[in-house]
């Protein structure tokens, strides 16, 4: 028997092929007559697979969250900041590298299954680490709210790099023209900058947590 001309469709297939697009051009992009089309197939061999958009557009959305990193929490309980540090970089890393996606991946999680197990991974390590339920739940949406805001825009490409749109009236943006072209590092050195001062700061109330219990 001749083997096929095109690969047989998947469903693992059908997700790379749609993430691809979307990050090519956009969410607007996606709809399933494109992306038969990409796939060489026809329409309805999609939906053997696939019953509604909304259903493919949940499966890429939940793969582009199989991308975030949740090793960390493997570690041996009573270890947070680190975890909580190198999770929150993976987080972002994987909202960056899909903009297109982040306000829909912004959403809750719903019953997609990588978005459950970040939410699973990251309140169990909390907890495990001597965090009280509510302060793991707090801090949990805390990070997340922090992360998709950093992937949400870019501060330095808000800047124009025209210098004589700052020249006079802005005697403190002698510089903003600049900011463009140094995208990456301003943005991502902001992100670093809260990232650490959140987690500087949690350590603090951890501590008073800590302290609370023992008075108690």
């Amino acid at each position: 028997m001749a083997r096929p001309r095109n690969p047989l469709l998947s469903r693992e297939r059908i997700v790379a092929a749609a993430v691809a697009l979307v990050d090519a051009e956009g969410l607007a992009a996606l709809s399933t007559r494109r992306l038969a089309a990409e796939l060489g197939v026809s329409g309805p061999s999609l939906y053997n697979h696939f019953a509604t958009k909304d259903a493919l557009l949940d499966a890429v959305i939940d793969h582009v969250l199989g991308e975030v990193d949740l090793s960390m929490w493997a570690e041996p309980p009573g270890e947070w900041q680190l975890p909580l540090l190198a999770w929150a970089r993976s987080y972002r890393g994987a909202l960056v590298a899909h903009p297109q996606l982040v306000p829909v991946l912004a959403q809750g999680p719903g019953r997609r299954a990588n978005a459950l197990r970040i939410a699973d991974a990251v309140f169990g390590g909390l907890v495990d680490a001597g965090w009280s339920k509510g302060e793991a739940t707090r801090i949990g949406a805390l990070m997340r709210y922090f992360v998709f805001g950093s992937a949400l825009g870019s501060f330095a490409a808000g800047f124009v790099d025209d210098e004589q749109v700052y020249a006079g009236d802005y005697p403190h943006l002698g510089e903003a023209h600049l900011l463009a072209e140094r995208q990456r590092q301003v943005d991502e050195g902001a992100f670093e900058t809260g990232l650490t001062a959140l987690v500087d700061g949690l350590v603090l109330r951890f501590a008073r947590q800590g302290r609370s219990r023992s008075a108690s």
